[in-house]
């Protein structure tokens, strides 16, 4: 059945989609699959197209628009004729027409729609860099929580080794006599629950592969697995959160957007006040006809006689619009101010964002660092215990207490390590930094 589904999966999947599970994925190879495949991302893809037509519309809006006709009528009765004047009985005309027309002034809205479709243009490249930074930052999530499980789980194996080394050890010493079944019986347990413990890590280890494969739209999964890059992680000074906050509204593309989007509200203010001024167009155009009671002529003659062309100049006044003029000039400072207050939410929630990951950095790095004091000193105690307990100086209780303590301890340690990394990664992030680990 499930490879079934596998096979479904492959043949539905476009091929060149189909992600190469046979070598261990790096972070950048999962960051740049999310970059093609999220459907996110591919959504705001599609608007930036959308705003790249709409740019080019509002650029050739300069140009004149030219269209040509062709009019047939019938008279029944009397009706005018070639000649120009009016004839008894049933007549016809053939027209042919072609005509431009382009405006020469309109209150300046047009160039400045030309503005407003650019800001448009940038602040929709602005968002797909959002959209990409999001889904980074969500698979450098999920691809940590991979590495800290993979930890987790050799972790769990060390316990299980030591555990039925003592198993083995206790049983020998059972079946010479200085060892009694509640002590065989006792590890026996622990090394049972051992076990539990390690299949409990495979699982979470399975669980969080899924999740990424999941973020990365994979078709399948089964097979998918991610590099362990080596660990050799520093403490660093983090700059204080207002001097990130500086440097992050210079470079995230969220500020960006919503800067542009403000340009392209004034603008709006702009092109709604081009309805106060006149506007003017240039119009001309040539035309021919042909009557068919025009019977002196035949029909390329009529067409190269009734020839003739025209050019004109339009100036339309605004004089009373109902006050639609006014009412869009402020619908437009409305959305200015709206858009101001959009722009002030948005470097609220940086700042509040980056406020958090200043504090998890932190806080972070001043857990690693006792992790690993609190990892040394449970390793030394594992270690004297142990030897206490091979000279029959502890008893087994004390021994697994103490390896209890030491496997927490390594987790910890382990979880402290790949936290602070992910967010000292994550600060510099904000900063303008590419997000590695």
């Amino acid at each position: 059945m499930k490879a079934l589904l596998i096979a479904l999966a492959v043949l539905t999947a476009p091929t060149d989609s189909l992600p190469d599970l046979s070598h261990p994925w790096s972070l950048q190879e999962c960051i740049d699959w999310a970059m093609d495949n999220n459907l996110t991302v591919a959504g705001s893809s599609i608007t930036l197209e959308t705003r790249k037509v709409e740019d080019n519309t509002a650029r050739m809006a300069w140009l004149p628009a030219v269209t040509g006709s062709v009019d047939q009528t019938v008279n029944f009765g009397r009706g005018i004729g070639g000649n120009n004047t009016y004839e008894k009985g049933n007549t016809a005309s053939t027209s042919f027409s072609i005509g431009a027309n382009m405006t020469l002034f309109d209150g300046l809205a047009t160039p400045r729609r030309m503005q407003l479709a650019r800001l448009n243009l940038e602040a929709a490249t602005a968002d797909l860099a959002k959209a990409r930074d999001d889904i980074s930052v969500q698979v450098a999530k999920a691809y940590v929580q991979i590495l800290y499980n993979y930890e987790i789980r050799d972790v769990a194996a060390r316990q299980m080794s030591i555990d039925s080394l003592q198993v083995v050890r206790l049983q020998g010493l059972f079946d010479t006599g200085s060892a009694s079944t509640a002590e065989v019986s006792q590890q026996k347990a622990t090394l049972a629950q051992s076990r539990v413990t390690l299949i409990q890590a495979e699982n979470n280890i399975r669980a969080s592969l899924l999740d990424l494969s999941q973020l990365l739209e994979f078709p399948y999964w089964e097979g998918f697995s991610v590099v362990r890059p080596k660990v050799a992680f520093a403490s660093a000074l983090i700059p204080h959160p207002d001097e990130i906050y500086a440097e992050a509204l210079g470079v995230r593309p969220a500020i960006q957007a919503e800067k542009l989007r403000l340009q392209g509200a004034q603008k709006q203010i702009q092109i709604a006040k081009a309805g106060y001024y006149p506007s003017l167009s240039l119009r001309g155009g040539v035309g021919t006809n042909y009557y068919t009671s025009f019977a002196t002529q035949n029909f390329w003659s009529q067409l190269n006689s009734n020839f003739s062309e025209y050019v004109g100049l339009s100036l339309n006044i605004p004089i009373f619009t109902r006050f639609s003029v006014r009412n869009q000039v402020r619908t437009a400072k409305l959305q200015y101010r709206t858009q101001e207050l959009q722009l002030l939410r948005a470097e609220h929630t940086l700042y509040k964002e980056i406020q958090q990951a200043w504090n998890a950095a932190v806080a972070s790095q001043a857990n690693y660092e006792a992790s690993l004091d609190a990892a040394a000193a449970a390793e030394d105690a594992f270690t004297l215990t142990k030897a206490k307990y091979e000279n029959g100086k502890a008893t087994i209780t004390e021994f697994n207490e103490s390896l209890a303590r030491l496997v927490k301890a390594q987790s910890d340690s382990v979880q402290a390590t790949y936290e602070c990394l992910y967010q000292t990664a994550l600060v510099e992030f904000y900063r303008g930094g590419k997000l590695t680990l």
